[in-house]
């Protein structure tokens, strides 16, 4: 197998979207942790039901109905000031700690994102968090008008860097994502970052199931799909020394 590009995915991959928590918290007392998670529940079957209903809208505009959804559903009062500081972190959302350093050690092939983030949004993510300076491309989806997991939005990479999918390495940590891409024969790698074991330990610990820890059962677990990436990983750290077995 030769490797010439590595894509990643961005939300929840290179980009840590609990990192989100600490702003919904203090917008909203008690509720922080709740707010994340069913934002990011409804962003993500948003961005499927206007795919599969040919009713695109960009991600800016799903990751703020979505928002909204979810402070109605909850009961709590709309602030204009408050929705906009909340939105705002989704331009400087936290990296993951071993991120750079990953991406560094990689420099010898392309690097890119594909996400279904809007081109505006993705482009501030990056330049704010420095790594419009380490990356080959940064691909949205707008061009294609409708979201991953569809194939549509997997043949980006081709269009854009120039090389098959053999040649492609695809990098998430969604397992949707990991299914889509791996569907659309992308060599895949997986970023397990929480295990099944510990999935079953956090839900006997508790008699009452934690938002997060429902959110990881739904959205952290490969599904079944049928399909299985070609490499799992616990970290981005580990992806470095795994490419190098690769021509």
């Amino acid at each position: 197998m030769t490797i010439k590009a590595i894509v990643f995915d961005a939300y929840g991959t290179l980009y840590d979207i609990q990192s989100v928590a600490a702003v919904t918290e203090a917008a909203y007392p008690g509720h922080g942790e709740m707010i994340t998670q069913i934002w990011r529940i409804k962003q993500l079957e948003y961005t499927w039901l206007r795919s599969l209903m040919r009713r695109y809208e960009d991600f800016s505009i799903i990751t703020r109905d979505s928002l909204a959804y979810t402070l109605r559903v909850l009961g709590l009062r709309y602030d204009e000031g408050a929705f906009e500081r909340i939105m705002e972190k989704y331009l400087h959302l936290d990296m993951y700690p071993d991120a750079n350093a990953a991406l560094a050690a990689m420099k010898d092939r392309k690097l890119a994102i594909l996400s279904n983030g809007s081109t505006d949004m993705l482009a501030a993510l990056v330049r704010n968090s420095g790594l419009d300076h380490v990356l080959d491309a940064t691909i949205s989806i707008d061009t294609k008008r409708i979201f991953k997991p569809s194939p549509e939005a997997y043949s980006l990479i081709e269009d854009r860097l120039g090389m098959r999918p053999a040649e492609v390495l695809f990098v998430s940590s969604n397992p949707w994502d990991a299914c889509g891409a791996k569907a659309f024969g992308l060599n895949v790698a997986w970023i397990e970052r929480v295990t099944p074991e510990a999935m079953a330990l956090a839900c006997v610990k508790n008699d009452l199931v934690p938002p997060l820890t429902m959110f990881k059962a739904i959205r952290t677990q490969m599904d079944e799909l049928g399909l299985q990436p070609d490499i799992r990983i616990k970290a981005l750290s580990e992806l470095p020394g795994l490419l190098k077995s690769f021509t």
